[in-house]
């Protein structure tokens, strides 16, 4: 039975998989800036290519960040309320460790990787992964937000296969050469590989929680209201 995958931590993107991890339908767009607009539009897209009923879903499965709180709050509402309209289960998977997946798939086992993504502020989420004989990509730092120069005083863009949109961005911060990879695979998570990273971790018992990984506060706080104090 298909499962539904999305991620709005930096682009948009769904993913409609078959249970054993097969993709049926994909579709993305790099606008970062209006999530809310395009999400709902693709999600019936990749349902209509696939010939797929949403009734038909067996669990909707939502990237968790980190990312800014507008882009990653509509993916998980989303993902939440389809789960709950549809009586199936969320899933949650950082969208960091997608990231990372990929980049294992074609690494040499014992390699580092290192997923930087754009957090704006000049700022840079980051997560560090270890690939193992399997070429799974095994967490060993992070998930974090720093500026560039603290990842390159602590040492971890060295020697790193270094990916995500935030190592596109601060190139030169980062202090990488043109040697590092430029796929656009390599940009931006995948939602077929959260929804395999899901089903996986799902079928071994692990913890898939919708948390979201905001590690900072949302820039829009409301007002205080101060009280005058007769005397």
């Amino acid at each position: 039975m298909p499962i539904l995958a999305l991620d709005t931590s930096s682009a948009v993107a769904v993913a409609l998989l078959a249970d054993d991890g097969t993709v049926l339908a994909t579709r993305s767009d790099s606008e970062q800036r209006h999530h809310a607009e395009l999400l709902a539009p693709m999600v019936q897209h990749v349902l209509a290519d696939s010939g797929v009923d949403r009734t038909q879903l067996t669990a909707v499965v939502a990237g968790t960040g980190p990312a800014p709180f507008t882009g990653l709050r509509v993916g998980l509402v989303t993902a939440r309320t389809m789960a709950l309209a549809l009586d199936v289960p969320a899933w949650g998977v950082p969208s960091v460790d997608a990231l990372a997946a990929t980049a294992a798939r074609t690494a040499e086992p014992g390699a580092r990787v290192l997923v930087v993504t754009d957090a704006r502020r000049r700022e840079v989420y980051w997560a560090e992964y270890r690939v193992d004989a399997d070429r799974a990509a095994d967490p060993i730092g992070g998930p974090d937000i720093a500026v560039p120069a603290t990842l390159v005083e602590h040492g971890r863009t060295t020697g790193s296969l270094v990916v995500g949109r935030g190592a596109r961005l601060h190139h030169e911060a980062l202090g990488l050469t043109d040697e590092q990879p430029d796929d656009p695979a390599l940009l931006d998570p995948d939602p077929a590989e959260l929804g395999r990273l899901a089903l996986a971790r799902h079928a071994a018992g692990q913890p898939l929680a919708t948390t979201p990984l905001y590690l900072r506060r949302p820039d829009a706080e409301p007002s205080v209201v101060r009280k005058r104090v007769l005397t």
